[in-house]
């Protein structure tokens, strides 16, 4: 093989390598944010829907303001399978491919880059723990008057992908 193949395949192999540690980085990221929703329906009729829709989905109340018309709700984030045997299974691939490179390198070495590879299952392990974990939710409802009839707006902090199963299960609209 030529001599100038090698270390660049190594340095491929390398850039390779980090980017995928920062995908494991970021599979445990989180992703909360605050959007404001707007309903139609009047807040004495919202607010129940609301208890319903995140009874429903495993959270339950954990603290009330009646001050300031907020409800927090807590919850317990399930890992996923699928995610954590997906991560290993990169993480093997990735560093299958490194060992591959430095065997070729330093072919007396080669046993140990190939143990590598039984690393690889840290990535799962690293996810499960980062994820699992308790998450909040933080509902405060106002009540608008609008032309036309009532309106009520929420201000909801919670997990972007909650967010999204929210507006579309309630009907809810970003409001503008």
């Amino acid at each position: 093989m030529d001599t100038a193949t090698l270390p660049s395949t190594l340095l491929l192999t390398l850039l390779l390598l980090v980017g995928l540690i920062f995908f494991i980085r970021a599979s445990t990221k989180d992703r909360t944010e605050t959007e404001q929703l707007v309903c139609e329906q009047d807040e004495a009729t919202l607010m129940p829907q609301l208890k319903e829709y995140f009874q429903a989905r495993s959270y339950r109340v954990a603290a009330v303001d009646p001050q300031q018309n907020q409800v927090i709700f807590e919850g317990l984030v399930r890992p996923s399978w699928f995610l954590a045997v997906f991560l290993t299974l990169l993480a093997a691939a990735g560093i299958l491919c490194l060992s591959l490179v430095l065997s070729i390198l330093f072919p007396s070495l080669s046993q140990l880059f190939l143990g590598m590879v039984l690393l690889s299952p840290l990535s799962g392990m690293f996810y499960w723990k980062k994820v699992g974990k308790i998450e909040k939710v933080s509902l405060k409802v106002e009540a608008t008057q609008s032309d036309k009839h009532s309106l009520s707006k929420i201000a909801v902090t919670a997990h972007r992908d909650e967010l999204i199963e929210l507006r579309r299960t309630l009907g809810l609209k970003i409001s503008e």
